[in-house]
C-alpha cells in the first residue's frame, strides 16, 4: 500500500508517468527545418525534436518569433542548414548575445565531417546555400557533427549516440551505394532551382542551368532556356514549388523533349532515408528515358546493373532496398 502512495505522489508530482516507469528527461534539439528534422531524428530517435519554420513556409522569409526565442534559449543543441537562413543568422546574434546558451551548429560544423557546398555553374560559379541536405553525404555529415555535439551536452549517453550515428550512417551509405552504380556517365540536367542540384550531384550528374537562377534573380524565360535544354539528359523540379515554375518545368521539358523528374525539396515529416530513396529513384527512372547520355561500361556487373534499373523504374519504386531501409 505504501508503495502504491508513493507512486501517485509522484505521479501527481510529474515526476512519473502513467504506466509507473520512471521518466528520463531528453535532450531537446532544435531544427530551423523539417528536412533537418527529419535527419536528427531518424539518426537519433530518443531526442526530442522541435522545428522553428513551419510546414509551407517559405524559409527564406521567415522571423523568429518570442516563443521560440525562448524554445532556443532552452534547447541543448540547435541544428541549422548552414547558416544562410535569416532565422538562422538571427540565431548566430542570439548565440553572441548569449541568449542561447545550447550548442549551435553551422556549416564549419559539418565541414568537419565532409560537408560541402556544390557549384552553381550557371551563376558565377558560387556556392550553392540551398538544399544542402538533399545529398546523403552532407546529410551523414550534418549527423555526425549533431553526434558529437549530443555526447558534448549529454556525456551519460555517448555509446547510444554513437550506435544509432554508426546505424544511420550504415542506412544512408547503402542507399548511395545501391543507386550511385546505376546512374549513366556524362549525365547533365537543367532544374527548376538551386537546391535540386543537390539531388543530382551526389549521383554525378553536373546541372548546368536553372530556371530560377538563385533566389535573389528573376526566372528564365522558357523560350531562352530550350536550346540549353536540349543539350541535356532532363529536366528536374520540386513537387513542393512555386506553381508557376511547376508549369515553367513542364513546359521546358515538352519543348525540348527532355524527361522530367520530379522531386521533394522541403518535406513536413517521414525518415530521411525514404525521400532520399524516393528522389534517387525518380531521376534515375526518368534519366533511363534520355538519350544523350553515355552507357554505363560493360561488365560482368551489367546484367544486374539493368536488373536493378528495372526495378528502380518500376511502378513500386524502392522496394529493392526495403531491407536496407528497416536496417
Amino acid at each position: 500500500m505504501r508503495k502504491v502512495l508513493i507512486i501517485i505522489a509522484l505521479l501527481m508530482l510529474g515526476l512519473v508517468p502513467a504506466n509507473g516507469v520512471l521518466a528520463e528527461k531528453s535532450v531537446t534539439v532544435v531544427t530551423t527545418i523539417a528536412p533537418i528534422a527529419s535527419i536528427v531524428q531518424e539518426a537519433f530517435p530518443g531526442v526530442n525534436v522541435e522545428v522553428i519554420v513551419p510546414p509551407g513556409v517559405d524559409p527564406h522569409d521567415y522571423q523568429l518569433t518570442a516563443k521560440q526565442v525562448e524554445l532556443l534559449s532552452r534547447a541543448e543543441v540547435i541544428v541549422t542548414t548552414g547558416g544562410h537562413l535569416p532565422v538562422e543568422k538571427r540565431i548566430a546574434e542570439l548565440e553572441k548575445e548569449r541568449t542561447i546558451t545550447g550548442k549551435v551548429l553551422f556549416v564549419d560544423d559539418y565541414m568537419k565531417y565532409g560537408f560541402h557546398y556544390a557549384t552553381e555553374y550557371w551563376y558565377h560559379n558560387k556556392d550553392n546555400p540551398h538544399g544542402v541536405w538533399l545529398d546523403p553525404y552532407n546529410a551523414i555529415a550534418i549527423a555526425e557533427a549533431t553526434e558529437k555535439a549530443l555526447i558534448e551536452v549529454d556525456p551519460a549517453n555517448a555509446q547510444t549516440y554513437q550506435r544509432d550515428f554508426e546505424k544511420f550512417r550504415e542506412r544512408v551509405l547503402a542507399i548511395v551505394e545501391a543507386y550511385k552504380s546505376l546512374a549513366p556517365k556524362n549525365a547533365t540536367a537543367v532544374i527548376q532551382m538551386p537546391p535540386d542540384e543537390y539531388a543530382l550531384d551526389w549521383l554525378g550528374i553536373k546541372t548546368i542551368s536553372s530556371i530560377k537562377p538563385e533566389e535573389e534573380v528573376p526566372a528564365i524565360g522558357v523560350d531562352q532556356l530550350v536550346p540549353t535544354a536540349e543539350k541535356s539528359s532532363l529536366i528536374v523540379y520540386g513537387s513542393d514549388s512555386p506553381e508557376q515554375l511547376k508549369k515553367a518545368s513542364i513546359e521546358l521539358a515538352q519543348k525540348s523533349g527532355k524527361p522530367l523528374a520530379e522531386i521533394t525539396v522541403f518535406w513536413n515529416s517521414g525518415n530521411y532515408t525514404e525521400w532520399l530513396v524516393k528522389n534517387t529513384a525518380s531521376i534515375l527512372r526518368a534519366i533511363s528515358t534520355s538519350k544523350n547520355v553515355e552507357k554505363p561500361e560493360k561488365s560482368e556487373n551489367t546484367a544486374v546493373t539493368y536488373a536493378l534499373l528495372a526495378l528502380v523504374t518500376g511502378v513500386v519504386l524502392g522496394t529493392a532496398l526495403g531491407v536496407i531501409l528497416k536496417k
